[in-house]
């Protein structure tokens, strides 16, 4: 019993990696006729109202601290994503900027190393330079004249390392749909905050764009969310990391299918060293997944 909950955890979670690279096509449609930060900051939100109706029962007998403690991750969360929507609105070719964004996983216990003195495994400093030459290749595939929306993803993935390492850290006593409502919803606070001092809010939104927008924040958002936190109950965290790899995977084949974006030869194998690298940081965890295998 105990081996097909974890066959149908993995399955849950490769299906949540499918809604999240569909998430970037979502967003990038609804950012045809909606501000970047006024639509993470209202599709957040949205969520995060959403969560907090599917886990009603779960927010009783809160600890004040637990909450501002997961307040602050949303606040890393939502600066994470200011940088993720910006590079979304302005970037040209999804694929790669999925893959730069998951340079965050590789770069999650460099930021520990800085932040909290813990010490890399070996696999991170082998995967860092190979992630590095891949984000090159990525960024001046047409020469110098690279994207500045690269940088925005960069930003992105740095922000979403921070915010990986305080989730780790913080020891919060309260379920994990209840801390990811929450940091939805802080997050989503922020932006529409930030909207509303530096973006010109459209007079009239298309139904077209309602409905993209709606696509994201209740596919892709809620209830990605809410399958992840179901799947990543049902089985070891280090078999999930290794799974949600497969995002940028997914946005690239999208990608090339929805707006018939190509990448050159050397962005290919920018993502392909990227993709190598987050494999490479993951190797420890890999091992762990294969190893009761060889056991018998």
């Amino acid at each position: 019993m105990k081996q097909e909950s974890h066959v149908k955890a993995e399955l849950i979670l490769v299906f949540v990696t499918i809604l999240a690279g569909f998430g970037w096509i979502f967003s990038k449609e609804a950012l045809a006729g909606l501000p970047p930060l006024f639509f993470m900051g209202v599709r957040f939100i949205v969520a995060g109202f959403v969560l907090y109706l599917a886990g009603l029962k779960y927010f009783r007998g809160l600890d004040w601290q637990d909450v501002k403690r997961a307040g602050m991750v949303g606040l890393v969360m939502g600066i994470t994503m200011m940088f993720w929507v910006t590079g979304l609105d302005q970037g040209s070719n999804l694929g790669v900027g999925a893959f730069i964004t998951s340079l965050g996983v590789v770069l999650v216990p460099v930021v520990a190393r800085f932040m909290f003195g813990a010490r890399p495994p070996l696999s991170i400093w082998i995967a860092l330079p190979i992630a590095v030459v891949g984000l090159g290749f990525l960024a001046l595939n047409n020469g110098l004249n690279f994207e500045f929306s690269h940088v925005y993803f960069l930003g992105a993935a740095l922000g979403s390392a921070f915010q990986l390492n305080l989730l780790s850290r913080f020891s919060m006593r309260m379920h994990a749909l209840v801390l990811t409502a929450i940091q939805l919803s802080v997050a989503g606070c922020l932006l529409l905050f930030l909207s509303l001092l530096t973006e010109t809010l459209p007079h009239s939104i298309s139904m077209a764009v309602a409905g993209w927008f709606l696509a994201s924040t209740l596919v892709a958002s809620s209830l990605r969310f809410l399958l992840q936190t179901y799947g990543m109950s049902l089985t070891p965290v280090s078999h999930a990391a290794v799974i949600m790899n497969l995002e940028p995977v997914w946005t690239a084949i999208f990608a090339v299918f929805w707006f018939s974006e190509s990448m050159g030869s050397g962005q290919v194998f920018g993502c392909f060293l990227i993709f190598i690298a987050m494999i490479v940081s993951r190797w420890p965890q890999i091992r762990a997944i294969f190893k009761p295998v060889k056991s018998f």
